[in-house]
């Protein structure tokens, strides 16, 4: 029989239009040969919705007509070793409508999902799911923490300050700023520390514009990082995933801008129509390949080897899975470069880089991998049903 995929994505998030779009792919690439995927759909204002209508990208974000059509359930976590989600409705029998699905596969960006809380989420409910775990997923999408785990790495990382959003209010009281800044060298980078996309990301030459550019960070993050501004900077990101028992890395890519800073629409917006990027399973195709951006440049050998070393050993940090991104920043002039980031569940699960490598790896394979390392990890991980050793038993068992 065919393992029940449900594939979750939207959420109480910025990026929550972006993961439309990777949720949508995902249910369009997977082998349906071998599973039998479903959509789960996160609105904006935290319901949980499903149906068929969801599998058509005209369909969002769902209009008052459209929502007739879909089922809101809620998970039942008392469902060990699989999902099952309920209608929040009872039918004309007082039953629930049932949605039994052996795995998840989140596709969130950015908050309340690719931060570990749905992934602690389906721990809580003994469910297998994709990608990162808890704690990686959790550390990475932080990144001042990620900072700190990967110091004395060996890892190149650029010094980092951390702005905590006030009590009351978007915008720093004097006293504060002056505390805040007096240490800095403008000018700075200013970013969210848990939003991804380069959303909220600000070149600040004063504390007043850092100021200024705090209530757009703070109406979605409590925490903002303050960063020296690289100058002359390229990009260079990659991917790594476990294949075999083995660390193995994608293509590298180095996107291409204009901007002093890849924008949000840069990323995800492709063409003339401003329509993003779409995937046909089992083919190489363009998707969003058609953004400006070079697969495979051509790099010095000694500077590739590192690129791929420091990725492949922060990933091993915090035990990986899944198929994260990790992004770099090179100043061409100086010729340093710095981890800059790492996203746990990359944009269009980073597809494009893995069909890149010498011997393609097409998206359709890539999630066929993800959901056996799902399963492999929840197998892995099972503890006994009642886990209590017996000297810590203090009540009786029937």
């Amino acid at each position: 029989m065919k393992k029940k995929v449900a594939v979750f994505f939207g959420g109480r998030s910025p990026e929550h239009d972006v993961s439309i779009v990777t949720g949508l792919q995902v249910l369009q690439a997977i082998d349906s040969s071998r599973y039998d995927p479903f959509p789960v759909y996160i609105a904006a204002d935290g319901s949980w919705l499903t149906g068929e209508p969801l599998f058509k990208r005209e369909n969002y974000i769902p209009d008052a007509n459209t929502l007739k059509q879909l089922t809101s359930v809620t998970i039942d976590l008392g469902v060990m070793g699989k999902g099952m989600l309920c209608s929040s409705k009872k039918g004309i029998f007082g039953q629930s409508k049932q949605f039994i699905f052996d795995v998840a596969v989140p596709a969130f960006h950015g908050l309340i999902g690719e931060d570990g809380q749905i992934q602690g989420l389906f721990e809580t409910a003994n469910i297998p799911y994709a990608g990162m775990r808890t704690i990686a997923s959790s550390v990475f999408m932080n990144k001042a923490i990620t900072k700190r785990i990967l110091s004395g790495s060996g890892i190149p990382l650029l010094p980092c300050k951390v702005i905590e959003k006030p009590l009351e209010g978007l915008l720093l009281s004097q006293e504060s700023l002056i505390k805040e800044t007096k240490d800095l060298n403008f000018p700075c980078c200013l970013k969210p520390c848990h939003l991804g996309s380069s959303i909220g990301v600000a070149r600040v030459n004063n504390p007043e514009e850092l100021n200024a550019v705090l209530p757009r960070i703070f109406k979605y993050d409590t925490t903002a990082i303050v960063e020296p501004f690289v100058e002359n900077a390229v990009e260079f990101n990659i991917a790594v995933r476990m294949n075999k028992g083995q660390i193995v890395t994608s293509a590298i890519e180095c996107p291409k801008h204009s901007a002093e800073l890849l924008d949000f629409k840069q990323k995800y917006l492709s063409g003339k129509d401003n329509k993003a990027g779409s995937k046909t399973p089992g083919e190489i195709s363009q998707g969003m390949l058609s953004l400006t951006r070079e697969l495979n440049p051509k790099l010095n050998k000694e500077f590739e080897r590192n690129i791929r070393r420091w990725a492949v050993n922060a990933f091993e940090a915090l035990n990986g899975s899944g198929v994260p991104r990790i992004d770099f920043l090179y100043n061409e002039r100086t010729h340093e470069i710095w981890l800059n980031e790492i996203n746990p569940i990359p944009g269009s699960f980073g597809y494009f880089l893995w069909e890149a490598i010498e011997q393609p790896v097409l998206f359709t394979e890539l999630l066929t991998d993800l959901i056996e390392e799902a399963f492999h990890l929840h197998k892995r991980a099972q503890i006994p049903v009642d886990p209590t050793p017996e000297e810590a038993m203090l009540f009786r068992r029937k």
